[in-house]
């Protein structure tokens, strides 16, 4: 029985470092001690998002970000979570939509550093999961013309 177990734990924390492997990592971008990082991943179905999310949060470092904003869109289903961060997780959703981002998942963990950055932090969640979007072909908006 403790065979089967110990099994079936090397198997779930496979399944899980696949899955993690899914993501890429942004740099991070710190501000008055609050350090914000975004990670992405391409989805195949909705039911994707579950898995990939718990995924990400088996890393320790992740899993104690203060907040892990998330904003999904897979063909006609999307979501969003502000994780405790008013508002981000629609402003996260509405940076997708102007960059017509599909078929992705998008994570902005932020470690609070003690002080508050007002609207700043906003600024800076969007522009760690714009960088990463574009730096991974995610902005499907058409070129602009001259």
């Amino acid at each position: 029985e403790a065979a089967g177990r110990a099994a079936a734990r090397e198997a779930a924390k496979s399944l899980a470092e696949g899955l993690v492997g899914r993501f890429a990592h942004g740099d991070t971008l710190t501000d008055r001690k609050s350090v914000f990082q975004a990670h992405v991943a391409r989805l195949r179905s909705p039911d994707d998002v579950r898995l990939l999310l718990q995924a990400l949060k088996s890393d320790r470092k992740i899993a104690r970000a203060t907040h892990n904003m998330v904003a999904w869109r897979c063909g006609r289903s999307s979501d969003n979570d502000d994780d405790g961060e008013s508002a981000a997780g629609g402003r996260l959703m509405h940076l997708m939509d102007l960059m017509k981002v599909k078929n992705v998942v998008c994570v902005v963990s932020r470690w609070y550093g003690g002080v508050h950055l007002g609207p700043a932090r906003f600024k800076h969640i969007n522009n760690v999961a714009r960088e990463l979007l574009e730096k991974n072909g995610y902005d499907t908006r058409k070129p602009m013309t001259q």
